[in-house]
C-alpha cells in the first residue's frame, strides 16, 4: 500500500492542471451526482424511518423485522463494497452509479409488490447492492478518479447536497404514503431513478474515454513517500476511525428521540430538537466548504471527531440547553461525511482511491448494520444513560484514535499542514 504526500500546494497544482474539464463541466457533474445523491439516500437508507410502520400496519410484519431489511441491506451494500471500488477504479464511476439507479428502482419495485417476508427481505438484497454502488462512497471515488487531488471542494459540495436527504425525502414520502400507500411510493421513487438518477449519470458524468487514467485533477500531486507496513497501519487506523464515526452517527439518528424523550421532553418537541441536527451538519459543510483551501483534511476529521464527543459529552449530562449539544453534534457528523472522502485522498493519492475508498466503506457499512441492534440491547440492558455513556467513551476514544493520526501523518509527512 502507498502513501502520497498531499497538502494545500498538491491540491492547487492538480487544480491548475486540471485543464481537460473546464468549471463549467466540473459544476455539472457536481450538481447531477449530488441532487442524484438526495433521492439514492431518500430511496434506500431514509425511506425506513417514514414507511416502515405503515408497511407493518398493512403486512402483519414484525416492526423489528421490517426495519432489518435496512441492516440487511447495508451488510449486502458492505460486502459489494470493495467489488465496487475496484470497478470504478478500472471502468470509471459513470457505470457504476447508473447501474446503482437502476438497482434501486427494481429492488423498490419488488419492495411495492412484496407479499412475504421473503420477498421483501430480497427488495432489501437488491437495495443493498444499489446502495453499495451508489451512496457516498461510490460517489466520492467517483469525483477522485475524475479529479485526482482537486476533488476535495465537489466532495465537499456533493455531502451539502447529501444534507438534504432527510429534509426532503421525509416529507415527500410522508405525504405520498398518506396520499397513495407506501407501495405508490416506493413505485414513484423508482421512477425518479429511472427517469432522472439514471439519465443524470449517463448525461452528466464524462465516458471512460475522457477521464481514462487518474483524471486530470492529479496532475500535479507529490510523488509516493511512504511504502509496505506504514502504509498498512495508516489505512487500518483511518479506516478505525472514519467506522466508529459511522456507528455513532448510526445510532443516534436511530435512538436520538428515544434519548431525548428519556430526558423528560415531549415528543413534538424531541421532533424539534431533532430538526436542529440537519441545519448544524449543512452550516458546518458550508463553513468547511469556504475554508478548506487553509488547512489538511485530517484537521476536519480533528474537529468533527471533537464537535461529536462534546456533543455527546453535553447530552450525556443532561445540560438544560439540549439544543447546544445538539449543534455541536450535527456539526460533527456534517464534517463527519466531509473527511470520510477527503482524507483517503488526501493521504493516499488519487491513483488507487477507489478501491480503497471500497475497502474502507466494508467495515463501515457492517459495523452500521449492527449497530443499533447493539444499541437497542445496550438501552434495555443499562438504560438510555448507559448506552449514552458507552457512545460518550466511543467518541472521546475516536477523538483520540483521530490525533493518533495526526500525529503518525505528521511524523510521515514532515513538514505537516
Amino acid at each position: 500500500m502507498r502513501l502520497q504526500g498531499s497538502g494545500v500546494s498538491a491540491a492547487n497544482a492538480a487544480d491548475t492542471g486540471a485543464s481537460a474539464s473546464s468549471h463549467r463541466d466540473r459544476r455539472i457533474v457536481v450538481t447531477a451526482v449530488g441532487v442524484t445523491q438526495i433521492f439514492a439516500w431518500g430511496s434506500s437508507y431514509y425511506l425506513p424511518a417514514v414507511l416502515a410502520k405503515p408497511i407493518a400496519a398493512e403486512t402483519g410484519w414484525s416492526l423489528t423485522f421490517v426495519i432489518g431489511g435496512l441492516s440487511l441491506g447495508l451488510v449486502v451494500a458492505g460486502l459489494a463494497s470493495p467489488m465496487v471500488g475496484r470497478t470504478i477504479e478500472r471502468l470509471g464511476g459513470r457505470p457504476v452509479l447508473a447501474i446503482s439507479a437502476v438497482l434501486l428502482a427494481i429492488g423498490l419495485l419488488i419492495l411495492s409488490v412484496a407479499g412475504s417476508l421473503l420477498v421483501y427481505l430480497g427488495a432489501w438484497l437488491v437495495l443493498g447492492l444499489g446502495m453499495g454502488a451508489g451512496l457516498y462512497d461510490p460517489a466520492f471515488a467517483t469525483l477522485g478518479r475524475l479529479y485526482g487531488q482537486a476533488a476535495r471542494p465537489a466532495i465537499t459540495a456533493v455531502t451539502l447536497f447529501g444534507g438534504f436527504a432527510s429534509t426532503v425525502c421525509w416529507p415527500l414520502s410522508a405525504f405520498l404514503e398518506a396520499k397513495l400507500g407506501w407501495r405508490e411510493t416506493c413505485v414513484i421513487y423508482a421512477m425518479l431513478q429511472l427517469l432522472m438518477a439514471l439519465p443524470a449519470h449517463i448525461w452528466a458524468l464524462p465516458r471512460e474515454e475522457s477521464a481514462k487514467g487518474l483524471g486530470p485533477g492529479n496532475a500535479g500531486a507529490a510523488a509516493p513517500v511512504a511504502d509496505g507496513r506504514s502504509g498498512v497501519g495508516i489505512f487500518v487506523l483511518l479506516a478505525t476511525v472514519i467506522t466508529l464515526g459511522s456507528v455513532l452517527s448510526t445510532v443516534i439518528s436511530v435512538h436520538l428521540l428515544a434519548v431525548l424523550q428519556a430526558r423528560g421532553i415531549a415528543l413534538a418537541a424531541a421532533v424539534g430538537l431533532g430538526a436542529l441536527v440537519g441545519p448544524s451538519q449543512v452550516g458546518a459543510r458550508t463553513i468547511e466548504m469556504f475554508v478548506a483551501r487553509f488547512h489538511h483534511p485530517i484537521w476536519t476529521k480533528l474537529v468533527s471527531t471533537f464537535c461529536v464527543a462534546l456533543g455527546l459529552l453535553l447530552l450525556w449530562n443532561g445540560i438544560p440547553i439540549i439544543s447546544i449539544a445538539l449543534v455541536f453534534y450535527g456539526a460533527g457528523i456534517g464534517l463527519e461525511s466531509i473527511a470520510r472522502g477527503t482524507l483517503p485522498l488526501a493521504i493516499f493519492g488519487a491513483a488507487h482511491y477507489p478501491a480503497i475508498m471500497g475497502r474502507i466503506a466494508r467495515p463501515s457499512l457492517l459495523a452500521q448494520a449492527a449497530a443499533p441492534t447493539i444499541a437497542a440491547a445496550l438501552i434495555e440492558a443499562v438504560g438510555i444513560d448507559g448506552m449514552l455513556a458507552a457512545l460518550v467513551f466511543a467518541a472521546i476514544g475516536n477523538t483520540v484514535l483521530t490525533a493518533l493520526l495526526f500525529l503518525l501523518l505528521r511524523s510521515r509527512f514532515p513538514p505537516f499542514p
